[in-house]
């Protein structure tokens, strides 16, 4: 199972909030680049990078935070918050993106977002989910839509999405554990799926637990920003 360190941005810096409430926001370091060399010096591979100022403008805004990681390491980035028209899709892979991450946006303009699948490529996406109660959250977790996690799962793999990752917005900042059961339960419908888990994880233990059930990676963030767990124990799971 593959770790995926977090870094979430707001103003270019460092930072993690509780439950997606930007009221409940602790800066962790200034230097997003710092953290990044960090996690490629302990030996991972990838980077979860999360632009919450563009999630918020509804368009891509810390790109150049993107840019500097992308130039400076060799980690394969994920980068999404704010991605919402081709020309947010082309900054991000223009600065150094491998992947884009999409969420709302495949909740309420399929056609939109399929049509990014066809002209830039499938494998180029990793789609994001939020839930609660197992239905599809959006708008910064504060509507729960009437989406059936598994029938959104379903289609987009059906258009040939690859990657995934389920976030449990009851569980996420709160380092209470991951949702191993609705892991599960994905991981059976969709026993070919690359799946992240993300959200609660809060141990070396929990991240044990979701390579057992069968996850592909699990996201992990506040829990290495508050010392829960160790980088250098993430070199034992490589």
């Amino acid at each position: 199972m593959q770790i995926i360190p977090a870094i979430d941005l707001i103003d270019g810096k460092c930072v993690r909030l509780t439950q997606g409430d930007y009221s409940q926001k602790k800066i962790y370091n200034e230097n997003p680049l710092e953290v990044a060399l960090e996690f490629e010096g302990a030996g991972l591979q990838r980077l979860h990078l999360v632009d919450l100022d563009g999630a918020k403008a509804g368009m891509v805004k810390n790109w150049k935070v993107l840019e500097t990681i992308a130039s400076r390491t060799k980690l394969s980035i994920d980068f999404g918050g704010g991605i919402k028209t081709e020309k947010d899709v082309q900054v991000v892979f223009g600065s150094g993106a491998a992947l884009a991450t999409v969420g709302s946006i495949a909740v309420k303009d399929e056609a939109l977002f399929v049509s990014w699948l066809q002209q830039f490529g499938a494998d180029k996406f990793l789609l994001g989910a939020d839930v609660k109660d197992e239905k599809i959250a959006i708008g910064g977790w504060l509507e729960t839509t009437g989406i059936w996690i598994y029938d959104f799962i379903e289609k987009y793999i059906k258009h040939g999405v690859q990657q995934i990752f389920c976030t449990d917005v009851s569980k996420d900042g709160k380092l209470e554990g991951p949702s191993i059961d609705l892991y599960k339960n994905i991981i059976a419908q969709f026993p070919e799926l690359h799946f992240i888990a993300s959200g609660g994880v809060a141990t070396m233990k929990d991240l044990d637990e979701l390579k057992e059930i069968g996850c592909k990676a699990a996201i992990v963030g506040k829990a290495i920003y508050e010392n829960r767990i160790r980088i250098t124990d993430l070199k034992l799971l490589i």
